[in-house]
């Protein structure tokens, strides 16, 4: 019997995705393990493993789809020992598919006939390989990434006037950079025509806090940063947070920064000040443990190891890629991974286990010239270093008025795990590591 290959959870958190490209066609034969598409999450795009064998019946969903639930069926294969379906003919675009709906004598009669209707689905089928299935309002379905539809909502371009250069006539970021902003008068939405998924209704929102219709322009949430909204705000409401503000002199640490990167350089790697404060604060972790836990309902988990996230502004949002034990590696491996998977992180290349869990984050606004602030906390972790810049600043040593390079920190705390007594001596813990860096080697 058919085999219904479902909307895969690729995190825990995930209830439904972008189906951004197809690796087979109708007609494929497949065994468990091969890739057969790219999904688009909130965070990443990921590939898709088959985890049955047998020959590519029919596409349910098109590459393009957004909002794509969990456990919908996306494709249905034949089971093993059976020839995959033939594929359909060419027809007029008006003629619906619906041999696999309901029997028909067209349809070809005997087993296609008697097979069990497949279950429903909330997004369209597809008629053929290269139909465009038709939206709620009759115009043709337009094929667009989430990133260049952004785009496009920005510049004000149509993007039914774009000719997409991706898989399938896909239109991607490079097809609308290229597009003229104001060159066509963006589609109207049909009149009645709902809401965007998680888009404002003006009238009950902006308009009712006094801004008219027509003074803005309305940009949809994606995924990721409908995520990053709900998770900030679950946070600030329901974690009784507090800060902790220390300044820290880092001459010597740029100091030992620039001998390390010379001795390295024939390696091709350069140490960053923010990987020499992952590998400190997973120092001061270790020396504090009481600092690195989590706090449930139903006790505190104490963390074995160290797994720094250090946050990554994405297009759209933030990522949090997780150094794994970092209190066992040296600055060379902190610094290669984190620029590996900064990068894929960019790129929306990460997997789910790469950004998800960490037991403290790291959020750096220093090369933006923030001096000073606080950050939200990354549940279910205890606490979050936020990191300004370092920059000269007159200090007093004994009675003497003296220039350092110094950089303001702050560590916000989950008043449920991490109390003030134990914030504070993870500072104490901390602040040598930065001010004096061969103490992390002692």
């Amino acid at each position: 019997m058919p085999i219904d290959v479902l909307m895969p959870a690729l995190s825990p958190t995930m209830e439904e995705g972008a189906l951004a490209k197809w690796h087979v066609k109708v007609g494929d034969k497949v065994s468990a393990g091969d890739v057969i598409a790219e999904i688009e999450t909130d965070k990443a795009t990921m590939e898709v493993e088959a985890v049955d064998e047998g020959v590519v019946e029919e596409i349910l969903v098109p590459e393009g789809t957004e909002e794509v639930k969990v456990n919908t069926p996306i494709a249905r294969l034949s089971g093993e020992g059976r020839a995959a379906a033939p594929a359909k003919a060419e027809s007029a675009p008006s003629a619906p598919s619906t041999a696999s709906r309901s029997p028909s004598p067209a349809s070809g009669g005997g087993e296609k006939e008697q097979a069990p209707a497949p279950r429903s689905s909330p997004v369209a089928k597809t008629t053929g390989e290269g139909d465009q299935p038709k939206a709620g309002g009759g115009g043709a379905r337009i094929f667009a990434s989430p990133l260049a539809r952004r785009i496009a909502e920005q510049k004000g371009i149509d993007l039914s006037a774009i000719q997409g250069s991706g898989p399938h006539g896909r239109i991607i970021k490079a097809d609308v950079e290229k597009a003229q902003p104001g060159a066509a008068k963006p589609a109207q939405k049909p009149a009645g025509a709902p809401a965007a998924r998680g888009e404002p209704r003006p009238v009950q929102s902006l308009q009712q806090m006094g801004i008219p219709e027509g003074s803005y322009d309305l940009i949809p949430l994606d995924g990721m940063r409908k995520t990053v909204a709900r998770r900030m705000t679950d946070s600030f409401r329901d974690v009784p947070h507090f800060p902790l503000n220390i300044d820290l002199e880092i001459d010597r640490l740029l100091e030992a920064r620039s001998r390390i990167n010379a001795m390295l350089e024939k390696e091709g790697v350069k140490v960053s000040v923010n990987d020499m404060v992952i590998k400190a604060a997973a120092i001061a972790l270790k020396r504090v443990p009481e600092a690195n836990a989590s706090y449930s309902p139903e006790g505190i988990a104490m963390h074995h190891h160290a797994d720094i996230a250090m946050a990554v502004a994405v297009e759209g949002g933030l990522i949090t890629p997780i150094i794994r034990r970092a209190e066992e590696k040296g600055l060379a491996q902190i610094a290669r991974e984190a620029k590996d998977l900064a990068e894929r992180a960019r790129s929306r290349k990460l997997k789910p286990e790469e950004f998800q869990g960490g037991t403290f984050s790291i959020s750096n606004l220093g090369m933006f010239g923030i001096k000073s602030f606080a950050s939200i906390i990354n549940e279910p972790q205890g606490a979050i270093l936020s990191v300004g810049a370092g920059e000269k600043r007159p200090v007093v040593r004994g009675d003497q008025l003296a220039i350092a390079t110094v950089m303001s920190v702050t560590l916000t705390c989950d008043h449920r795990v991490v109390d003030g007594a134990t914030g504070a001596r993870w500072l104490a813990a901390f602040k040598p590591l930065i001010e004096d860096p061969l103490t992390m080697i002692v």
